[in-house]
């Protein structure tokens, strides 16, 4: 990891892992173009110079830097108190707590962590999102790929939602972006074939009578005959140029897949790095295009997570170790409604950390299989000790954090029932490891 206190507060996210050619997402900060590091704050409080360039390294990739320098190989161990410095300026006062109490509930040294945690508590908060890397070529980039004008296939599987797709639908009539084809695979109860009569689309459509969400993306992908995938949700609305600017995106950056932004009408706010182009740690099947060329590397969406959750995680997670080029792309953005009916929420809940009942596995097993197969098992119950307790609150108060200590306070009386909750799921998901992709 860049700063070994991330697994702390990211146990499991893209960037704390190499790729396959062994390099982070980092770029070395002395390789850095001169432009590019008149952009980035040095902090000279840490004490150690080696942090400070990785501090550097992680501003890059934060504020938006997608470029060409050589990337971070090998880390060599910092002081503690730059780890805590690093935590404190990065994070919010929550989670250097909460670090500093794990680490001295793990037998770390206390009087080294008291010290540090002390030394480091005044150090001043650094939002990267307030002052992004501009990509100054961006507006008056003139895109090749556009003027080639490739096929793109529109994939949506779609389940008891006509009266939002049919809004759909009709956002795709008016996209700018002509070359291209819907692929619905429908699983709706009754099946509706007159609905989509209504529609001036070149619509490919599916009936699938399994409810099964990554069967459907992979049989679509499947079928298609386009070598750019774009995969959305039957619950969004989009604007004209929708297809446009993921198609623009993977051009200018010379990308593999455009991460559009979803803003949705329930749950966390909208995070402030959406607002700039940079390297995305996630991927989003609601609002994504993808290079046929990924699948034809990684193989499809894994069917260990039909009926679960975090696919498009894991998928995503595989691309990027696989060293493929993944965008979050704000140009190319939806507003995802989050309706309380169709879709995914008859086959479970919101996320996959609030199972339907108290005597259902938390989290589902899927996440579990995700955790350990990539990070192992430490990481794994790292991130039950960040996500369990959020768990514990309503969705619709998902990101409010007062709310949220609640859970944090639930958790020492729920601890019981959790416990037996965690196992089921923790074996559940061993059968899956086992199992290996689907």
């Amino acid at each position: 990891m860049l700063f070994k206190f991330l697994e702390y507060v990211k146990p499991t996210a893209y960037f704390t892992l190499k790729n396959k050619n062994g390099v982070y997402i980092y770029p070395v900060y002395k390789k850095l173009t001169q432009d590019i590091k008149n952009q980035i704050h040095i902090d000279t409080g840490y004490q150690s110079m080696l942090a400070q360039e990785l501090d550097a390294s992680y501003q890059a990739v934060e504020r938006g830097y997608i470029g060409d320098a050589p990337k971070i190989n090998h880390i060599a161990e910092i002081p503690i108190a730059d780890e805590y410095r690093f935590l404190k300026k990065y994070f919010s006062t929550f989670w250097y707590i909460h670090t500093f109490i794990i680490r001295l509930l793990s037998f770390h040294n206390p009087f080294k962590e008291i010290s540090a945690f002390i030394n480091a508590y005044k150090t001043p908060k650094f939002n990267v999102a307030k002052s992004p890397i501009i990509n100054k070529e961006w507006s008056s980039f003139d895109s090749n790929l556009m003027h080639r004008a490739p096929k793109v296939s529109v994939i949506i599987p779609t389940l008891n939602r006509y009266i939002y797709l049919k809004d759909v639908l009709e956002d795709l009539e008016k996209q700018d972006y002509t070359n291209f084809d819907v692929i619905i695979v429908d699983q709706s109860e009754p099946f509706q074939k007159e609905f989509y009569s209504r529609f001036n689309l070149d619509l490919k459509l599916i009936h699938q009578t399994e409810k099964a969400l990554w069967l459907a993306r992979n049989t679509a992908i499947e079928i298609s005959d386009a070598d750019y995938l774009l995969f959305y949700d039957d619950d969004s609305r989009v604007d004209s140029n929708w297809i446009s600017m993921h198609l623009k995106c993977l051009d200018f950056f010379k990308a593999d897949i455009s991460s559009g932004i979803s803003i949705s009408a329930i749950g966390d706010k909208i995070p402030e790095d959406y607002s700039y182009p940079k390297y995305s740690s996630q991927l989003d099947t609601g609002n994504v295009l993808i290079k046929r060329a990924v699948f034809n590397a990684i193989g499809l969406f894994d069917r260990q997570f039909e009926k679960q959750r975090m696919g498009d995680g894991e998928f995503g997670l595989r691309a990027y170790i696989q060293g493929f080029k993944n965008i979050s792309n704000p140009m190319a953005k939806r507003l995802h409604l989050k309706v309380g009916t169709g879709g995914l929420r008859e086959m479970g809940l919101w996320d996959g950390f609030r199972p339907n009942t108290w005597f259902d596995p938390r989290p589902i097993p899927s996440v579990l299989y995700l955790f350990r197969k990539y990070y192992g098992n430490k990481m794994a119950r790292y991130s039950l000790l960040i996500m369990i307790p959020k768990s514990l609150v309503p969705y619709k108060y998902k990101g409010n954090k007062k709310i949220e200590l609640l859970g944090y306070l639930s958790l020492l009386l729920l601890w019981p029932l959790l416990s037996i909750q965690i196992i089921k799921s923790w074996k559940l998901a061993t059968v899956k490891l086992k199992q290996g992709i689907l």
